[in-house]
């Protein structure tokens, strides 16, 4: 169960991350976009479709984009294909006005193929829609993105990025899992993927599926939640979500953003980078290696070097110089030198 968030949360970006974001965990925010005039006109629960279309056509610059389209035979659930080599849905680059036009027009219609736009910059294929979809809580200088389409599953995925998920037509729920269940989900590759993130290759299959034996053991931890139009979801990185659209038109506004950066490099690439350094390393010389990694990085009993004044604290005290300092060490020792 998912609690809604008190009003006092919400109510700046700075309160969101120190009441909400530091926590690590999903909140829901009820009528968040509740001002925004998509809702307006699109009676606020998406079912004048032809209003959707006609707000969206104000900003619309006449690009082009990606758009994912399904036969009826999957059932909307966009997916790998049975031998994972490929995916049960086709690619076509089409202008956004033709696609949206293309999902109104076949809404609703069961014998008809479906369509997904996903991750639509605002600002690159709707200049002047993003000043009407601001979120109090969400920093300023934070981009909207799109997702449109008739009704559809998206697989369970993670991001690397804080998210907020907005309806802004149609509904939603997502089905989260905590980022400790990855070892439960069975994750398939990493490299050959549908939209750039793995998938649990296992949520949704039947209880006991012999394919995917540990899955049980996270069937029971999943939070859903369904979103109303006006709601908003705040997703912490690397939790696992599957996305369901279950109106016949939906539109989701999204932002991401790293609440916790300190610089520009990303906690993923360390991981990938320690893949290659460690992974195949013996179970013994791996374990030592945890040990170090918990030590410096993850310290679970503070800072290594607490026991010192901080002015002996050296390349391990927390400033912009010393994390120049260590990126250009990695950088060097990259290079070989």
């Amino acid at each position: 169960m998912i609690a809604p968030l008190p009003e006092a949360d919400i109510q700046s970006p700075a309160r969101f991350r120190a009441a909400v974001m530091e926590r690590g965990q999903p909140a829901l925010i009820h009528g968040a976009a509740r001002h925004w005039a998509m809702l307006a006109d699109t009676d606020g629960g998406g079912a004048d479709v032809r209003a959707v279309a006609d707000h969206l056509a104000r900003f619309d610059t006449g690009r082009s984009a990606e758009v994912f389209v399904g036969a009826p035979a999957i059932g909307a659930r966009y997916h790998y294909d049975d031998a994972l080599t490929g995916f049960n849905f086709d690619r076509r680059t089409m202008p956004i006005r033709a696609a949206i036009e293309q999902i109104v027009a076949s809404a609703g219609d069961a014998e008809a193929p479906t369509l997904y736009l996903g991750s639509l910059p605002a600002e690159t294929f709707f200049p002047g829609l993003a000043a009407t979809l601001g979120l109090a809580f969400v920093p300023a200088e934070v981009q909207p993105r799109l997702w449109i389409g008739h009704a559809s599953s998206v697989a369970c995925h993670y991001d690397t990025m804080d998210n907020v998920a907005c309806v802004a037509a149609g509904r939603r729920r997502f089905t989260l899992y905590p980022p400790d269940a990855i070892g439960d989900l069975h994750v398939g590759p990493i490299d050959h993927t549908m939209a750039g993130q793995p998938v649990s290759l296992a949520e949704g299959s039947a209880p006991g599926d012999p394919r995917f034996p540990r899955f049980d053991r996270a069937r029971p931890r999943a939070l859903v939640v369904d979103l109303e139009p006006g709601d908003a979801l705040y997703v912490p990185k690397l939790w696992w979500h599957k996305v369901e659209a279950t109106g016949p038109v939906n539109i989701l506004v999204n932002y991401w953003w790293d609440g916790f950066a300190s610089g520009p490099d990303q906690p993923y690439s360390a991981m990938l980078l320690a893949m290659l350094a460690i992974a195949d390393r013996p179970a013994a010389e791996r374990e030592a290696w945890r040990a170090w990694f918990d030590h410096y990085v993850f310290r679970p009993d503070g800072h290594p070097l607490a026991f010192l004044p901080a002015e002996r604290h050296g390349i391990l005290a927390s400033t912009p110089e010393n994390r120049g300092r260590i990126r250009a060490m990695v950088m060097r020792l990259l290079r070989g030198g």
